[in-house]
Parts: C-alpha cells; structure tokens; sequence
C-alpha cells in the first residue's frame, strides 16, 4: 500500500516527519504540501491506501487541507488522519472529519495501527459469513453485529432484517417482499412490522446504517456504497 503524506515545504527532510517514520515501517509515500492542488487524474488511477495530513501545532491548517483532500473526488472515501503535537490535539474536534489522529512525535507502531484500523473502518466487503460496511460488521456465523468492533445486541428478527438488506444491497424491496422474505411466507403480521423493526435498527446502530434508505411509497433498500 502507499500513503499520500500531506505538510509543510520540506517535509521529506524532516527526520521526525511521517515520511521517514513511514518508510521505517516498509510503506510507499508520495507527499504533497498543505497548499497544493491533487491531480484527480493521478490519484483516480492509483488511489492512496490513507491520507495522513501532518498539521503539527496547526489545527486549522489540517482542517484547511481536509477540504482540498475530500474535494478531490478519487479521495471523498480514503480515510484521513491528522498528525498533531500535545498541544493541539485540544483544538480539534470530533466534527472536523477526520478518521482519527496521530500523536507526534509519532510512534512507529501507533501511527502503522492508526493507519489500518482507519482502513478497516473504511472498507467494505461482502463474504459467505460475514459482510462489512464501513465500521458496520455483520458475523453471519456468530449471528453478531459489531461497530468499530463493539458488540451489539439486535433480536433474530432486526439481525435477519439486516443481514438481507445488507446481502441485496442496491434493491428496493417493499414491506410485503420483506414479510415474507425475512418473516416468512407463513407469517400474517401487518407492513407496520418492518417500520418498526427499521426504527429500532436505525436507533441501535446510529449512523452506521445511514445507507438503510426508506424509498416512498414503495419500501426499503440498502444503498450501494
């Protein structure tokens, strides 16, 4: 994997920068200053596993450089962290919009762990026993729900109701296709039955089903990523 390093005019010298920490650890790093414009073309072909944006005791650089990253469009979905000193850490906020931080002076290992849980986080795939979508991980084998890796409880019907939207992601289904497909064909309950089950999905598992779409007048789908 490579990480497009983001920072100051000379940040390839720097012992302490991220570059050298990084290439200590076997990774690829291209670099970029915090005012430079990304080529869109470049990146689109050969995307970065990770953005780190090496702010230091800027705060508000980062949060400038932030912007010009997620505007380029091959990078609105790589994860993003923040390389800051003790002391401003304190200025920033769990609103800004990174993925996480990194303390500097960085710790080989930290930064290497930091890197690729915001990569895991970001990810998403769909196997026989397990899907993940985003920090969402669905364990079709252990019948278990985890977010950023806690559990959470859901009963077998909110589980089953997941796992299908999650497996048909993309299709629209309506209230009745998901009474029979998730309840069963013998089952006689009322379409209120799935409303309520999308209510306590959406209240247990927050922004992590943000793609759980509700589709008027017709019913419910799983939005592709």
């Amino acid at each position: 994997m490579w990480i497009l390093v983001v920072g100051r005019e000379g940040i390839e010298e720097r012992e302490e920068s991220a570059v050298a920490c990084l290439h200590e650890l076997g990774c690829e790093v291209q670099t970029a200053t915090l005012w430079d414009r990304l080529d869109e073309d470049e990146l689109s072909e050969n995307p970065p596993a990770a953005v780190l944006i090496e702010a230091e005791d800027e705060a508000d650089a980062g949060r400038a450089a932030l912007v010009r990253v997620r505007a380029a469009k091959p990078l609105q979905d790589v994860p993003v962290i923040i390389g800051v000193t003790l002391s401003a850490l304190s200025r920033l906020d769990t609103g800004d919009g990174f993925d996480d931080f990194a303390l500097m002076p960085y710790v080989p290992a930290e930064l290497y762990m930091r890197i690729r849980r915001a990569e895991w986080n970001r990810s998403e795939f769909a196997q026989q026993e397990r899907i993940k979508m985003g920090p969402l991980c669905i364990d079709l084998a252990a019948h278990e729900v985890t977010i950023e890796g806690r559990l959470h409880q859901l009963t077998h019907q909110e589980f089953a109701l997941l796992s299908f939207l999650c497996q048909n992601r993309g299709r629209v289904f309506s209230r009745r296709q998901l009474l029979e497909r998730v309840w069963g064909v013998d089952y006689y309950g009322s379409s209120r039955t799935v409303d309520i089950h999308v209510r306590r999905l959406r209240m247990k598992l927050g922004h992590s089903v943000n793609n759980l779409e509700t589709v008027r007048g017709v019913g419910y789908k799983m939005k592709e990523p």
